[in-house]
């Protein structure tokens, strides 16, 4: 049974093709130039053909030559980019990072993070998937996803855990219809008898404080859809809460907000992933950068 040809001496024929002659492609290769020539004959012993005119200063291919040639060239060509490929995915260069966020979050961190990060490796794709905390944290769990983006209780136990410092929640209002005295903010007393739109995380909190107010919220919509929320305000169906980081969103003059105070109402994103899960290199590098971007110092 004729033996195959192997990788080691494809990669010889094809050194003294380009070099052009044995000896140069023997330099190449770091070995003797007889051993080179005896392993070319052994090649084309075992295909039994004969791939070089012989008798030439520079090496011509014969016809099976040629054909040799093309053929080794797209194998080389193929297992190099393999190998380049799987190195860059090793080292973070390339690769798929798979996130889920809510849409408050995802707002404020991903677009600088990920046009930062896209800056620096450009071979490394996306996959952002949006919904509500309950169920970024089921897409977690299930692998679906990688890094988890929410403002819901995290459990340190299952997760490892990055969490931004403490922002303001405010009220966006339709600039028609504004509410309260002061153009910065708002009283929490100040809210009663307004109609309100409020994301579902922060209901409960905020009819407690209400209640120590002595009202109880008129509360027309429960969303936590933040750019729904701020359609209906620009309608003038009411005022919408967010966090204060979300005003990147308010790109209609029609909409403002207003920092809730007496008492001030707050809220703070936190990034987690799976303990005991080995992430990709190209998400360590998406964390790295995150850290670097958006936590102190002191921060672990």
């Amino acid at each position: 049974m004729r033996q195959g040809i192997g990788f080691k001496d494809m990669r010889a024929f094809f050194a003294i093709v380009e070099e052009g002659n044995i000896s140069h492609a023997a330099q190449r290769l770091d070995v003797a130039q007889p051993a080179l020539s005896r392993q070319m004959k052994r090649l084309e012993e075992k295909l039994n053909v004969k791939l070089f005119e012989r008798g030439s200063r520079r090496i011509r291919l014969t016809e099976a030559g040629r054909v040799l040639y093309g053929r080794v060239e797209n194998i080389i060509g193929m297992v190099d980019g393999t190998v380049r490929e799987i190195t860059e995915i090793g080292t973070g260069a390339k690769g798929s990072i798979r996130i889920g966020t809510i849409t408050s979050s995802g707002a404020m961190i991903l677009p600088d993070l990920i046009s930062e990060f896209h800056n620096v490796y450009p071979g490394v794709t996306f996959e952002i998937w949006e919904a509500e905390g309950a169920r970024i944290l089921e897409l977690l769990d299930s692998h679906m996803i990688e890094i988890a983006i929410t403002r819901t209780q995290v459990d340190n136990l299952a997760y490892d855990l990055l969490v931004l410092p403490n922002e303001p929640l405010v009220m966006v209002m339709n600039a028609k219809n504004p509410c309260g005295d002061s153009a910065d903010v708002v009283k929490l007393s100040e809210l009663k008898n307004q109609p309100l739109i409020l994301p579902l995380r922060w209901k409960s909190i905020f009819e407690a404080n209400c209640k120590k107010a002595g009202f109880t919220p008129e509360i027309i919509c429960v969303s936590d859809s933040v750019v729904q929320d701020l359609l209906m305000v620009k309608m003038n169906l009411g005022s919408a809460m967010i966090p204060i980081s979300s005003r990147r969103l308010l790109t209609d003059g029609d909409l403002i907000y207003k920092r809730i105070i007496e008492p001030e109402m707050t809220t703070h994103t936190v990034v987690s992933w799976l303990k005991n899960q080995t992430l990709s290199m190209a998400c360590n590098n998406f964390l790295a950068m995150f850290k670097k971007i958006f936590m102190k110092d002191d921060i672990k």
